[in-house]
């Protein structure tokens, strides 16, 4: 049925990473339900994941003093763990057996947006990643109180210039608009309420410690969204996380990533519901019902790195053994997107704001390089009148239209500038 084509592609290239080779064709046989409670059910252990190595990323201490040699070692090492973290997160999305786990921690990458341009070294940036993961698919109240001391965040929101005396307002407020709750859904005394409720945190900046110093703190009586009492930082996220308006920012947040950016959200009050214990995994079946899944009116544009991740699960490529490793960052950086570099605390933009001239050129050129290290034997095997269709299967995506059949019917005698054009094509790069 078309209806199962649809939503099998959505599990697969929404929720995950997109298939490898042979996997959408074989849940097409299976059918939406497996294939949705495969999704559902992470591992007791991912074998693929366990099987690469985690990367050399350390607390190098404090940068050493100018014109030292200690600072020439100091400046390569961090240059090499700046380097190192990316491709290690990228070899993770493209070869975990269980994709929603990867990209749900990619997900919240982009919710509780930090830069490491900013924070300067690479050990912060690796904690925040695994906290993302380890709380990716569960309690979001727990995730929330763990990103209150995570020291990368910390930092990038300026928490440790939060005192008492000298109140900074910046983590208060992106706590309340961009992380929990949701623009228009505070005021602007809650604000500065939740800032006193914050003071006390220091932080390390090179490995990300947090501690808390009693003599920085405002032990006052706060009023935080008409409650009253001597909140502390725990005390106020649970608060915050308590409130109806969390459920419903973060079911907005989840949809406009995963279902729309353009249509509201269908079954609201239902999927609000399936947060009410902020229960993540629990939204996430929630949100993966055919009857969302099967409505043709929604689409996502993928992502850069999403759309890679898929390209290179196809492949069989693994990113950190790409020709050149730089060479990869520089084409990610070319289409604006490399993991642990997002633009603003508000993270990437979405969907048609990926869709520009400039950036179909640079995808292009991207996919040739990407094919030139691929093994394309499977597709040279088929025969060049199967080819077209042949792709369809392979890549997991809903039928080429007339205008891109055309385009390929043009080219299937060439395997490579076939399959360069289907990953660049509308109907790969927009998740119908």
């Amino acid at each position: 049925m078309e209806t199962d084509r649809l939503e099998i592609a959505r599990l697969y290239h929404r929720f995950g990473f997109g298939p490898r080779p042979g996997e959408f064709k074989a849940a097409l046989n299976t059918g939406v339900a497996a294939t949705r409670a495969a999704l559902l059910t992470p591992p007791v252990k991912d074998i693929s994941l366990a099987a690469i190595s985690e990367p050399k990323i350390t607390d190098l201490g404090p940068r050493p003093d100018q014109k030292t040699n200690e600072l020439i070692e100091f400046n390569i090492q961090l240059r090499q763990q700046v380097k190192e973290l990316p491709l290690w997160w990228l070899d993770r999305m493209v070869l975990a057996d269980h994709g929603l786990t990867e990209r749900m921690t990619w997900f919240w990458h982009g919710h509780w947006a930090t830069a490491i341009g900013k924070i300067n070294f690479a050990y912060p940036m690796y904690i925040q990643n695994q906290s993302l993961r380890k709380y990716a698919l569960g309690n979001f109240n727990e995730m929330a109180n763990a990103m209150l001391v995570d020291g990368a965040l910390q930092f990038w929101l300026d928490g440790g210039d939060n005192t008492a005396k000298a109140p900074n307002e910046n983590l208060a407020r992106e706590l309340m608009e961009l992380f929990v709750l949701g623009v228009n859904r505070y005021t602007e005394t809650d604000v500065r309420e939740l800032a006193r409720a914050l003071t006390g945190y220091q932080i390390v900046r090179s490995n990300g410690k947090v501690t808390f110093n009693s003599k920085r703190y405002d032990a006052g009586i706060k009023t935080i969204l008409g409650s009253s009492t001597s909140f502390n930082g725990p005390a106020a996220v649970n608060h915050l996380v308590s409130q109806s308006d969390c459920a419903k920012f973060i079911v907005e947040r989840i949809w406009f990533r995963f279902i729309s950016s353009q249509l509201p959200v269908e079954s609201a009050a239902q999927l609000e519901a399936a947060f009410t214990t902020r229960d993540t995994s629990k939204l996430i079946a929630a949100i993966t019902d055919s009857t969302i899944l099967s409505n043709p009116s929604y689409s996502i544009v993928k992502a850069p790195v999403e759309w890679f991740a898929g390209v290179a699960r196809y492949l069989n490529l693994t990113p950190s053994n790409l020709k050149t490793s730089a060479q990869l960052l520089a084409y990610l950086d070319k289409l604006a997107q490399v993991p642990f570099s997002p633009p603003n605390v508000g993270g990437w933009p979405t969907d048609e704001s990926w869709l520009s001239s400039a950036s179909a050129q640079s995808r292009i050129q991207f996919a040739a390089w990407l094919i030139k290290q691929a093994d394309l034997s499977a597709l040279t095997a088929i025969a060049p009148n199967k080819r077209v269709a042949w792709l369809q299967d392979e890549l997991g995506i809903l039928p080429f239209s007339n205008r891109t059949r055309l385009a390929l019917d043009g080219v299937k005698t060439n395997p490579a500038q076939l399959l360069q054009l289907a990953i660049c094509s509308p109907e790969y790069v927009v998740s119908a």
